[in-house]
């Protein structure tokens, strides 16, 4: 068995970041964040920066207080 990946999962791999990374990119930039971070992080790894974007910086888990 060879230890090459295949194209195929490369480019699966690839547009998963990708698409990670243009998202957190347009959503700081719409909320005023640091927009670029967060696209450059986005491209290191994934699901972690998504994470940590939504929990952390967009605090989706907050109590509405009305």
């Amino acid at each position: 068995m060879s230890n090459e990946l295949s194209p195929t999962l490369i480019v699966f791999v690839a547009a998963i970041l990708l698409l990670q990374s243009v998202y957190l990119f347009l959503d700081a930039r719409k909320r005023n964040h640091n927009y670029w971070l967060w696209g450059i992080v986005g491209l290191i790894q994934a699901p972690m920066p998504t994470l940590f974007y939504l929990l952390f910086v967009r605090k989706i888990f907050r109590k509405k207080t009305d």
